[in-house]
């Protein structure tokens, strides 16, 4: 299976008018956040594959209609509990299976101005804590908590950056040590020189900085 991993910019060679060319054997896009939905449009009508993704703290202009208590979604399934809006599926606070891998999103950075999406520690602390009962549920039913964390901003430690906008969080690494996600796919951190540490291991979990895209090849492993 390969992952089409993006976030923060858009990418000349996925917005483009070969895309399906280019990528073609991708079978599923996780966007990290702080882009258009438009751009996350254009993906899921070029390639006709399932996009899962978490804002940022930038293009967050729909946000309102994704959050719990906002002003009304674009559309709602109440069976499947999920939402959708530009052909894409919301994943951020919630628990979701898509093409046989459990996936989590916990969106938004650190709180540096009271924007919207923006968290202190504690918050964070308490969005995951919300994750807890499905990936109990996982756990017991589906051998394993989950296989993906997509979150936007990076660990503490990981990929940050000295400014406070730009600080991971602490609950992350807390989160990989107790629920062992095999992959931390993060967005907000960006890599002006594409040369710059972009994966790190940490205990089970490799993290990996989706700026612009990426791609995950992950065979046959669930």
């Amino acid at each position: 299976m390969k992952i089409l991993c993006i976030s923060d910019q858009i990418d000349p060679l996925v917005y483009t008018n070969t895309i399906r060319e280019r990528f073609k054997d991708i079978d599923l896009v996780l966007s990290a956040g702080d882009l258009p939905m438009e751009y996350l449009d254009f993906i899921v009508s070029s390639l006709n594959k399932p996009l899962l993704f978490v804002f940022g703290n930038h293009h967050i202009e729909e946000y309102r209609y994704f959050i719990r208590g906002g002003e009304g979604m674009p559309a709602f399934d109440l069976d499947e509990k999920k939402c959708f809006g530009f052909g894409a599926t919301h994943v951020g606070s919630r628990v979701k299976k898509e093409e046989g891998l459990i996936i989590a999103g916990l969106g938004g950075s650190m709180r540096y101005n009271h924007g919207k999406n923006q968290f202190t520690e504690f918050q964070m602390k308490w969005e995951i804590f919300r994750l807890i009962p499905a990936l109990v549920f996982n756990r017991i039913f589906r051998g394993r908590y989950l296989d993906i964390l997509l979150t936007h901003a990076s660990p503490w430690g990981i990929h940050d950056r000295e400014d406070k906008c730009h600080w991971g969080f602490k609950a992350f690494l807390w989160f990989m040590r107790k629920f062992k996600p095999k992959y931390l796919i993060h967005g907000h951190i960006h890599l002006y020189d594409l040369s710059e540490v972009r994966t790190t291991k940490y205990e089970n979990t490799l993290v990996i900085n989706a700026y612009s895209h990426y791609i995950i090849d992950i065979g046959d492993e669930k």
